[in-house]
């Protein structure tokens, strides 16, 4: 059973879209239940000079819970610093939305994999230092997401085309 904060992000998401020229993309997937997040920041600076997620948006092909934790993300980290965001969980989540079913908390953990996709995306393309924790994390997405695009090509695709229209 979903608690009402679940149903409202899923009935109205908050965020939802894609930005246009992103400072960051992060697009993660499982293939057990076949979600799909893609998930696009802006950065900005604060009054104290300290990048800042000025804009997040996100796109998802998925279940209730799904478009609920991606709603719920961009809630948690618009506004917060790049290590404010890469330091969210899939606890403050499912916090957030007063709790998940337990076959549903994996949606929260792809939540917080899309965000660190998206601020890892950034430091790449702006040739920012990484930290070891973030390269880390990176390196077990990818090779997921590799496993993935290898057993389940044309899956991958029909996502992707799914996403994109």
């Amino acid at each position: 059973m979903y608690t009402q904060k679940v149903l409202k992000h899923f009935q109205n998401p908050q965020n939802m879209g894609k930005i246009k020229n992103p400072d960051g993309v992060g697009k993660v997937g499982n293939i057990v239940c076949g979600d799909v997040m893609h998930l696009y920041i802006k950065v900005g600076k604060n009054k104290q000079g300290q990048e800042i997620i000025a804009d997040i948006k996100f796109q998802t092909f998925g279940c209730v819970a799904a478009i609920a934790t991606s709603s719920t993300i961009t809630q948690l980290a618009k506004g917060k610093t790049l290590t404010q965001a890469l330091n969210l969980n899939k606890n403050q989540i499912v916090k957030n939305l007063g709790d998940l079913p337990p076959v549903k908390i994996h949606c929260s953990l792809l939540a917080t994999d899309a965000l660190t996709e998206a601020i890892y995306d950034y430091f790449r393309r702006y040739k920012k230092p990484v930290s070891p924790e973030l390269e880390e994390k990176h390196q077990r997405l990818e090779k997921e997401r590799q496993l993935i695009k290898e057993k389940y090509k044309d899956w991958v695709q029909a996502e992707e085309t799914a996403l994109e229209k």
